[in-house]
């Protein structure tokens, strides 16, 4: 009697063995199924290019590679002497076109006054020629105000706070209007880009509590859904040879789930962890729960259906 107790109590406590690993292994999958996380994340960041709006040499470089900088101060700056002869230059300019107006304005007007002596052609054509000289006045102010704004230019200050990143600059080369020469890391733009499986997005939504552990810190970054991607590229747009329609081959019986990205805002970094662009990260995002209003028909059947919203287009129109 007592071997069959004993028979039996092993057989029990196999069996609540089993049946306890089979409710972990349930847990563990429902959690993977219900909660969205990937660990296909990066670090994404704002890149400004700064190009200067005049060319000419570089004559001094104010700032080192990976220097953190503010608003406002100067990258580098452009030999200026040209642009001071420049400036000189157009305030002669200015001057020659002011006498000159003032001479034929002063003409104009005695002309108007010896309107009885003199012809009507002679009277029109003087004043004619004060208003030309007045335009031609303008026309040297404004050369002015932007030969100045030139010589204001040629110091290049950073738009952002941010950090300056791959610094190739040296003093003696040449910068080239429009020609990017420095690339500043806007600071206030980290963030985070992770892409889903499209059979979590359904428990995605805009707002949504996201979990993201960077791989070199052991420190949890906190942040939020700022937005769901709405588009990926088709290969299958692509034309091939001869313009004809380029489709990939596929099995039937295996689907793999095309990735959407999705943009999360950074709330908070500890103090500890140093963001780079490009870094890989984890992303766990709080699972959204899902009303029965949200569950098509063909979901229901299916596990791992992705909720499709509805955007105007019936089923029965699709082909």
């Amino acid at each position: 009697m007592t071997s069959v107790l004993s028979l039996l109590g092993r057989y029990a406590l196999t069996l609540c063995l089993v049946v306890a690993s089979a409710f972990v292994a349930w847990e563990a999958w429902s959690r993977y199924e219900r909660t969205p996380w990937t660990r296909d994340g990066r670090v994404s960041v704002d890149v400004v290019q700064i190009a200067p709006e005049v060319s000419g040499t570089v004559s001094a470089v104010s700032v080192v590679d990976n220097q953190h900088v503010h608003r406002g101060d100067i990258l580098y700056a452009i030999d200026p002497e040209r642009l001071r002869l420049a400036v000189a230059q157009a305030e002669a300019d200015v001057e020659a076109k002011r006498q000159d107006m003032l001479v034929r304005q002063a003409t104009a007007r005695r002309h108007s006054q010896l309107r009885d002596v003199l012809s009507q052609e002679a009277v029109q054509q003087s004043g004619g020629a004060a208003t030309a000289a007045g335009a031609a006045y303008q026309a040297a102010v404004a050369a002015l105000d932007l030969v100045k704004l030139d010589l204001a230019r040629s110091t290049i200050r950073s738009p952002v706070d941010g950090y300056v990143t791959n610094l190739r600059l040296r003093p003696g080369d040449y910068a080239t209007a429009g020609a990017t020469k420095v690339a500043v890391l806007d600071a206030a733009s980290f963030r985070i880009t992770g892409y889903f499986e499209e059979t979590k997005i359904r428990h995605i939504r805009v707002g949504s509590p996201a979990n993201i552990m960077l791989m070199g810190f052991d420190q949890p970054i906190s942040g939020h859904v700022e937005s769901i991607g709405r588009g990926i590229e088709n290969s299958n747009d692509t034309p091939g040879h001869l313009g004809l329609p380029n489709v990939a081959a596929t099995f039937s019986w295996v689907r793999l789930a095309q990735r959407i990205p999705v943009r999360i805002h950074i709330d908070r970094v500890p103090s500890e962890v140093e963001l780079a662009a490009g870094m890989t990260a984890t992303i766990e995002i709080s699972p959204a729960e899902i009303s029965p209003a949200e569950i098509s028909p063909a979901d229901s059947g299916t596990a791992t259906g992705a909720h499709r919203p509805d955007h105007g287009v019936r089923p029965d129109t699709m082909s």
